[in-house]
């Protein structure tokens, strides 16, 4: 029996032969082998979109069973490593990056998949508290799969009916949560997207022609946000054409919330000088210290002075959820646009960032491009619910459904819960960084971030002069060190230059499945890695 290979390499010596071309015969034996070559690779890729191929579907259920088992079965395991960690160059080598001419087979592509997994940080291991986020919510990411399985954009209703109906859903939700009565809203590619898009809403609201002739010849338009607040801010201005120089830095208490007379004192300098304020930003849980602005007192400045009030709440908004912990939030209805991001302290799937206004129809005011070949107004349907060209994004995933997702699944009272067990983990892991020797607090927690320094033994019972703070600062890169190479736990660490604070450790803890017994080990083993320092 010839073999398909040799059957198509047959039939090309056949037709090379009849067409009378006189090739040598090693020659056209390798014409033929490339065409086959090229031709089995076009079916390849062909096949690679079929899923009535039993060999797809037999790749992506052995992929389903190695990610549940390894990223989530093992990944979430406290007596598993964070995170395996190799040098870049190592890493490199490793993974195999370079990609060749020719296809990969299956078997090679689930062992590349198998080496992403191991070399990956398990984000939703207890022993992870990094970053703003962590934990694996079961339905968020079920969510997250059914989005990719689908694969459609959220700028119509033509492509993408069930999404933007449950979009729209959720915005309404978040927007009756925090006192928007007349409310709108959309998902962005995260907090940063969101607080520009409050800037962008804040300028068009200020003089709508700058849509049409843009900043040239306008006044100096100038942001004030805390000293403490998110860079973003900086990275708006620069992109958006105001310019850092007009970002404008308001003092915050030892708590790192922002002082309201110090915001108005600097409005009315800015005034004074020529320019024209225009926008401040407020924060409900700062990146590094947690803390939340008093939004009160910052929405009676702008009411006085004429600003647009933004809130930063992309990390500490879900207080809101809680009927103990929501006077956090107390006064977001004077606001004139929010950010909040559900992938942060309601632990959603990366990436999943509401932006919310507090005026309907502004955002379809200030971002419309009226393409015709996706907005056309003559269509069948409802076309309100076109809501693509609110967005300055014409691609757009339909992160909302993640969301949408976990809240059917656990209800108000189930998120509710969630964001009180972790405040009620961060009260008893502040209780023991008092009560445990070489370990100080930074500042009164206000959120799931704790910041605290750890005093090796060495310096202990020292003169706390420069000298000996600077000594501090190299103790918890030394510590990150350790627990990386070892995979013991992933805590992040940094200065704090507004307070100037040195290097000390921030710990975010917000995975649900976080106990007491895993913020014990987090002492025992800074205490383990740092004592003889």
């Amino acid at each position: 029996m010839l073999s398909n290979t040799s059957r198509v390499l047959n039939r090309c010596f056949t037709k090379v032969a009849k067409a009378g071309i006189l090739v040598p015969k090693d020659k056209t034996k390798r014409l033929c082998v490339s065409f086959y070559t090229s031709a089995n690779t076009v079916q390849k890729m062909a096949a690679a979109y079929d899923y009535k191929d039993a060999g797809n579907i037999e790749f992506l259920d052995d992929l389903h069973k190695l990610m549940i088992e390894e990223c989530l079965k093992q990944g979430t395991d406290f007596g598993t490593k964070v995170v395996e960690f190799l040098e870049p160059k190592e890493l490199q080598v490793k993974l195999d990056l370079p990609i060749g001419d020719h296809s990969e087979s299956q078997k090679s592509m689930l062992d590349i998949c198998q080496k992403v997994i191991k070399y990956s940080v398990k984000t939703g291991n207890p022993r992870f508290f990094n970053q703003l986020y962590g934990g694996i919510d079961t339905y968020g990411l079920a969510g997250a799969w059914l989005t990719e399985a689908l694969n459609t954009n959220g700028h119509t209703f033509e492509v993408a009916p069930v999404f933007i109906l449950m979009e729209h859903y959720v915005i309404q939700k978040m927007c009756g949560i925090v006192g928007f009565q007349n409310g709108d809203g959309l998902f962005a590619p995260g907090g940063s997207y969101s607080n520009m898009y409050g800037l962008h809403l804040a300028r068009y609201k200020y003089n709508q022609e700058l849509k049409k002739t843009g900043l040239y010849g306008s006044p100096r338009l100038q942001m004030f946000t805390s000293d403490e607040a998110h860079y973003s801010m900086l990275k708006a201005a620069s992109f958006m054409g105001f310019g850092i120089d007009n970002v404008i830095r308001v003092k915050t208490n030892d708590g790192g919330s922002m002082l309201a007379d110090d915001l108005e004192a600097k409005v009315l300098e800015s005034k004074k000088q020529g320019a024209v304020p225009l926008f401040v930003m407020a924060t409900c849980g700062t990146t590094v210290l947690g803390a939340y602005d008093p939004l009160e007192e910052i929405a009676d400045v702008c009411e006085r002075q004429g600003l647009w009030m933004h809130v930063d709440a992309a990390w500490g908004g879900a207080a809101v959820l809680s009927k103990k912990y929501k006077h956090k939030m107390a006064g977001t209805h004077r606001c004139q646009s929010l950010a909040w991001n559900p992938h942060k302290m309601m632990g959603a799937p990366m990436q999943c960032s509401a932006f919310l206004v507090n005026e309907e129809g502004l955002l379809q005011q200030c971002n419309a491009a009226h393409a015709d070949y996706l907005f056309q107004q003559d269509k069948f349907y409802d076309v309100s619910f076109d809501t693509g060209d609110k967005s300055i994004q014409c691609g757009r995933k339909v992160d909302a459904f993640k969301l949408w997702m976990m809240w059917k699944a656990k209800g108000d009272k189930g998120f509710e819960e969630q964001v009180d067990k972790g405040f009620d983990l961060v009260g008893y892991f502040t209780k023991k960084i008092r009560e445990t020797e070489g370990f100080r607090l930074v500042a009164e927690p206000q959120c799931l971030n704790v910041g605290f320094w750890y005093i090796p033994q060495s310096l202990r019972g020292k003169e706390e002069n420069e000298e000996w703070w600077q000594a501090v600062s190299k103790v918890a890169p030394q510590i990150k060190e350790g627990m990386i190479r070892q995979g013991s736990i992933m805590i992040g660490y940094q200065p704090l230059k507004c307070k100037n604070f040195v290097n000390f450790f921030r710990i975010i803890i917000k995975n649900p499945i976080v106990e007491y017994s895993h913020l014990d080990f987090v002492i025992s083993e800074i205490d383990r890695l740092g004592k003889d320092l």
